[in-house]
């Protein structure tokens, strides 16, 4: 029996912009908002937030339950653990790993993956590595068996902390698969979506006092014509675009390069 399930993995403790995603917009948290959207998307099986057992969090477990949310809780700084126990807990043998700094990810980019991940047969599929999509849209699909491996095996602490890149850089281990934006456009270093300085969030609260009240299902393709309509939103954010964490690893990845990343 296939049962798939998606891990949003969640914290408190963000160096950045702490309690990130407890914000408010439109009377709702930025968790909520990203739940809310996630949970429009048909093929996902059942969303479980992953939190970490620090006392931080104990407000991010009670607001995920009072929404109607699973909730785990596991290893604050070694990711790739916390998934493994996550899926191993509710049996799940396809998983799949979404930030919770994606608080306007569009859900049928989220099916995209998962049909990709059908019709391949790969350990792995993403639609980031490398990324086409605007920041902010990350969907990572993959088999039990490979994320056991992987959390057997997986020593250095960036393969711990970030979860999935010792499927990246064990090509010769694990069959991975990337898709690309159908557009066949590269938005991934000029567009974005995701939340990590308060920039970011005012983006975000812009793009939905805009979009949402209008329709609470809007898209990624409404966003951006949004951006188009009013360039001063996309501007609210636009020094951070390209800014991700790979910058603090170049010397240590083997599949990334400097293009796809930007230090700031």
């Amino acid at each position: 029996m296939i049962r798939k399930m998606t891990i949003v993995q969640a914290r408190m403790s963000s160096t950045r912009l702490p309690g990130k995603i407890m914000k408010e917009i439109l009377g709702k948290t930025v968790l909520e908002l990203q739940l809310e959207r996630m949970s429009l998307a048909k093929n996902l099986g059942q969303i479980v937030v992953a939190i970490s057992e620090n006392k931080a969090d104990d407000m991010l477990q009670k607001h995920c339950q009072e929404l109607g949310y699973e909730v785990f809780r596991g290893s604050e700084n070694d990711l790739l653990s916390r998934h493994y126990h996550c899926a191993l807990q509710y049996g799940a043998n396809i998983v799949a790993k979404i930030p919770s700094d994606c608080p306007l990810i569009d859900p049928s980019v989220i099916d995209r993956v998962f049909h990709h991940f059908e019709n391949q047969n790969s350990d792995y599929v993403s639609n980031l590595h490398p990324a086409t999509y605007p920041d902010g849209n990350d969907c990572e699909v993959f088999r039990f068996e490979a994320l056991e491996r992987a959390y057997r095996e997986a020593e250095r602490p960036l393969e711990r902390e970030h979860t999935t890149p010792y499927f990246w850089e064990n090509p010769d281990t694990f069959s991975i698969s990337n898709l690309t934006w159908e557009s066949g456009l590269d938005y991934s270093m000029s567009h974005r979506f995701t939340i990590d300085y308060m920039e970011d969030f005012e983006f975000i609260k812009s793009v939905y006092e805009e979009l949402y009240p209008l329709n609470p299902q809007f898209s990624m393709n409404d966003i951006l014509d949004l951006l188009d309509r009013k360039p001063e939103i996309y501007q609210i954010n636009s020094t951070y675009a390209g800014v991700n964490w790979y910058r603090n690893h170049l010397d240590e990845l083997a599949t990334i390069d400097e293009k796809m990343t930007k230090k700031r």
